[in-house]
């Protein structure tokens, strides 16, 4: 079993006695995170929304039908919440009403369930999100040997638990993951009107990893207007497939101000989408991999580590660049990734005289480490 760093933080948040929300990506492991919670617990009541019948016995009830529905239960477990209409003003229900009952809520969307809660449980709960299964935790679970040994697979396979936990099935799995079952949600929800523009446009994002994104471009690509791809991307990065970065304009008169960088929160959906499962090595997009993978590996380390800063890419008109920038509390940490330990990166001094600069550092394989798992 691989210990999930959540575990260890909700355990440590339980005594607040709020509502647990667990949100994260299908497949990443929230059934058996909040499985692992509630392991010793007799007394469980577990509902799934994508069953029918849940959604029948969760929406549109009282608290007095609440209350007969849990009996002597004293943990309730909501698996896929945001499938179930009115969620938010049961959980209310259940919250204000049924003091001695413990609630664990998941959600594989923030499209809909973010809508249905923050409001009815304003200050009543507490949101986690669960990513892939990180290099970090890897490395916890057989030592930082073992995992760099797996890096090149890693690198075109990803971190999902199944995947992670089925070697030589990897391709026949991801094949299944990467399909509608993935943004099963955002289809469900009929915001999608086009499901193979959706299709097209995913590819179109996954082959210009790395690179500064047009939706003008990527409509042209998915045959949709900039409003309709905007649209999906939205959806997508609300289901938890895909994050933004934009670019940090600010000090520097000819800094890009409105550019935007798109990457896959799990590199391996990503190497599905487009179809190509060869080995690291002989690709010639292993640049733009290892930046997509060492760039979500830091957001797993960042968020779980209590960062509340921003992070941004930079660049200018003159094509000075940086890959990666964080910001917390007016002070920024600079980064370069490079495959080649060898190679000397030499950092922007327009960057470094504008803005606060406390780091600057080139990652590569050979001290990943250092940033995604021992890092201050």
């Amino acid at each position: 079993m691989i210990t999930r760093i959540l575990k260890q933080i909700i355990n440590r948040d339980l005594s607040l006695n709020k509502t647990i929300i667990l949100l994260g990506a299908r497949q990443v492991g929230k059934t058996t995170l909040l499985n692992e919670l509630c392991a010793n617990e007799k007394e469980l009541l577990v509902f799934n929304g994508d069953e029918p019948d849940t959604r029948e016995l969760l929406s549109h009830v009282t608290s007095v039908q609440l209350k007969n529905l849990f009996g002597k239960a004293k943990i309730v477990v909501i698996d896929e919440a945001q499938l179930i209409p009115d969620i938010g003003i049961s959980l209310k229900l259940i919250t204000d009403y049924i003091r001695n009952v413990r609630l664990f809520v998941s959600g594989s969307s923030s499209i809909e369930l973010a809508n249905k809660i923050n409001e009815p449980l304003t200050g009543r709960k507490l949101e986690y999100f669960l990513y892939p299964i990180s290099f970090k935790e890897m490395v916890n679970h057989h030592g930082l040997v073992h995992e760099k040994r797996l890096l090149p697979t890693r690198l075109i396979y990803g971190y999902y638990p199944e995947i992670v936990t089925s070697p030589g099935r990897e391709i026949q799995l991801l094949k299944n993951l990467a399909g509608s079952y993935l943004y099963k949600d955002i289809l469900s929800f009929g915001e999608i009107k086009k499901p193979v523009v959706l299709d097209k446009l995913l590819k179109a994002i996954a082959l210009q990893l790395g690179s500064e994104v047009s939706y003008s471009e990527l409509g042209q690509m998915a045959g949709a207007d900039k409003e309709t791809v905007e649209r999906y991307i939205d959806l997508l990065e609300k289901a938890f497939i895909i994050f933004r970065l934009n670019a940090l304009s600010r000090n520097v008169r000819n800094e890009i101000k409105k550019g935007k960088k798109i990457y896959f929160y799990d590199i391996g959906i990503r190497n599905a989408l487009i179809g190509n499962f060869q080995q690291f090595d002989l690709r010639t997009d292993k640049g733009a991999i290892w930046e997509n993978f060492i760039i979500s590996e830091r957001v797993k380390y960042l968020n779980y580590n209590g960062f509340y800063g921003s992070y941004y890419f930079w660049r200018t008109t003159q094509q000075q660049e940086i890959d990666f920038i964080e910001e917390q509390d007016g002070k920024f940490s600079a980064y370069e990734f490079k495959l080649n330990p060898k190679k000397n990166i030499r950092f922007s001094a327009t960057f470094r005289n504008a803005y606060n600069v406390i780091t600057m550092k080139t990652i590569t394989p050979a001290n990943m480490e250092e940033f995604v798992v021992y890092s201050k």
